[in-house]
């Protein structure tokens, strides 16, 4: 079987409309995959698009879910604040991570948006690059419950390694464990310590609500 588009979802001030190039039995197991082009149309395909006219947001073996995700559009591009509160809490309980500690990392990371990919590869409410995700066994990156549980559970193992410091945990969540330890302390990265001041900040807001 050749590669195939399987829809273009196109949106324009008038119309909102899916255009259904053709319908084809996706074998077992087979990815397929939801990019985003430069002029915002949606396109879920079921092979690798190497253009940089087009942005990833999501592979999976879900060929509904993949669906659902052209057929609405734009509005997985906007989070919602309050949409995962309960996974954030279960899952931070379980791990015995602050819940808090655990919301604003998402909300820096992702923005609350579920299929947010980064241009650097990582992808998901908690920002998970690929390498990180196997670790933990995510099957599907862009699953909420899987991605949000693969976070937390790196949060707790950032927690261990650096005694429980908000601030280093923060920095190697974004940096990296090695450039903390490197630097015994908060790399000297604009990014990173920018990064650091914006969790902590978000992390005083949520610990009112949480």
């Amino acid at each position: 079987m050749g590669e195939a588009v399987l829809a273009i979802f196109k949106r324009t001030p008038s119309i909102v409309g899916v255009l259904i190039i053709c319908t084809i039995s996706i074998p077992a197991h087979s990815a397929v995959y939801v990019y985003r082009a430069s002029d915002g149309s949606l396109m879920l395909t079921d092979h690798v698009v190497k253009s940089s006219e087009y942005r990833l947001l999501r592979k999976t073996a879900n060929v509904r879910g993949a669906a659902a995700i052209v057929q609405r559009g734009k509005r997985f591009d906007r989070g919602n604040p309050s949409a995962y509160d309960r996974l954030i809490q279960q899952t931070a309980r379980a791990y015995g991570v602050d819940a808090a500690l655990v919301k604003a990392v998402m909300h820096a990371e992702s923005a609350f948006n579920p299929y947010a990919t980064s241009r650097k590869g990582a992808s998901g409410l908690m920002q998970l690059m690929p390498a990180t995700a196997e670790r933990y066994g995510v099957d599907d990156i862009y699953d909420p419950v899987q991605n949000v549980r693969a976070g937390v559970h790196y949060l707790k193992e950032l927690m261990h390694l650096f005694d429980n410091k908000y601030h280093l945990v923060v920095a190697a969540y974004n940096a990296g464990e090695n450039a903390v330890k490197e630097y015994k302390g908060v790399p000297p990265y604009t990014e990173t310590r920018n990064y650091v001041k914006k969790v902590l900040r978000f992390k005083r807001r949520y610990s009112k609500t949480f």
